[in-house]
């Protein structure tokens, strides 16, 4: 995380009427020093490694904020958990494509897809604010071998 990120966050949260206290300084270290998407009890596994003190119950009540903050993107994959984009502040015009075996998430941007995404916006009369695309499917390691030997490693 930057330094104006830094600032930002922390402007936030206090206008909230918040502390930055140790504890969310190490959920925001750990949330903006990964661009791999993570649930919350991967965010409190990670932040913990910052300050062993971290509590679920503060990883749960700071990241609403952080998505309220903009910062965050809650992101729904399917299944028990939701999912948090540590990159849509700086990118929020990318796409999601998810592996049904392993889980993992890789990002993508397209500019062919931006302009279909305008062009029907255009055609039923919206002006866009935000886009939401996932494609799913099963990883090149699957199809090549018949088995994904990353699933054992995804949370």
């Amino acid at each position: 995380m930057n330094e104006e990120q830094r600032n930002r966050l922390t402007q936030f949260i206090e206008a909230k009427g918040l502390r930055m206290t140790s504890q969310r300084e190490a959920i925001l270290g750990a949330a903006f020093n990964t661009t791999e998407h993570f649930t919350a009890e991967q965010l409190l596994d990670m932040a913990r490694k910052l300050d062993a003190s971290v509590s679920r119950a503060t990883v749960y009540r700071t990241l609403p904020i952080l998505v309220e903050s903009g910062m965050l993107k809650e992101m729904d994959f399917g299944g028990d958990s939701k999912y948090y984009d540590p990159n849509y502040a700086e990118h929020p015009s990318h796409n999601h494509i998810v592996c049904t075996d392993c889980k993992r998430i890789f990002e993508f941007s397209s500019k062919k897809i931006e302009k279909l995404e305008n062009a029907v916006a255009e055609e039923f009369g919206f002006e866009l604010s935000n886009q939401i695309l996932q494609l799913r499917g099963s990883c090149q390691e699957l199809k090549e071998r018949g088995v994904c030997h990353k699933k054992e490693t995804v949370h």
